[in-house]
């Protein structure tokens, strides 16, 4: 091929084609490859957090089936006989409150165990150790039952005729506290030591019994 001035000119348009061909195969197998590295990838990550959810799901079971609920507390009986007529020297609280261990495979070990009684919720006017160190087996029922009198009822002349007004009023407000030491069983483990609180609050009525409305009421339960 020559050019206007006759100065020969090689054509190098089947190279290019050649070349372009050559670019273009390269091209498309690094996009081929590309394409199923990212597949492979994509699968991994889709694998893996498959199983990290499997995983996720099967812990969540297991945790809810093994966590402990703590116990619960009803009071089911509470009295001061004689309110109105006998005085702190010969008068008597008659209580009767409940433990329930909800759980299903796990049972409570009470390693010791305070009833105290306070008047208007802060005032304290009784109280004493109950029960002896027990087990509480799961889904069972535990009853705390007892009397304070004597040296246990530590209420003063003063609260007593406090008491006896209310009472003219129509009702007197108590508080049963509950603190043990508590530890949960789960299979052949044992949990650590757990301080438990359980406040109950109840009303005395004019014949010195528990209002209905306050009986076979759940108690705020509480660790401390």
């Amino acid at each position: 091929m020559w050019s206007d001035d006759r100065v020969p000119v090689q054509s190098t348009a089947p190279q290019d084609r050649t070349m372009k061909r050559h670019h273009t195969a390269r091209y498309y197998a690094h996009r081929v490859k590309e394409s199923l590295t990212t597949r492979v990838s994509k699968l991994i990550c889709a694998v893996v957090l498959g199983l990290l959810f499997l995983i996720g799901i099967i812990t969540f079971i297991l945790w809810l089936s093994l966590r402990p609920h703590r116990p619960r507390f009803f009071v089911q009986g509470f009295s001061i006989p004689n309110l109105g007529e006998a005085g702190v020297g010969n008068s008597q609280i008659i209580y009767n409150v409940t433990a329930r261990n909800s759980n299903q495979n796990i049972g409570v070990y009470y390693d010791s165990m305070q009833v105290a009684v306070f008047y208007n919720e802060d005032q304290s006017i009784g109280g004493s150790p109950v029960l002896f160190p027990f087990y509480q087996e799961p889904k069972n029922t535990t009853v705390i039952a007892g009397v304070l009198g004597g040296a246990a009822l530590t209420a003063t002349g003063q609260q007593w005729q406090q008491m006896v007004a209310d009472l003219a009023r129509g009702e007197v407000v108590f508080r049963i506290e509950i603190t043990s030491v508590i530890r949960f069983k789960i299979s052949s483990w044992d949990s650590k030591r757990h301080r438990m609180h359980a406040n109950c609050l109840v009303h005395v009525g004019p014949d010195g019994s528990i209002l209905p409305i306050y009986r076979d009421k759940r108690c705020p339960v509480y660790f401390g």
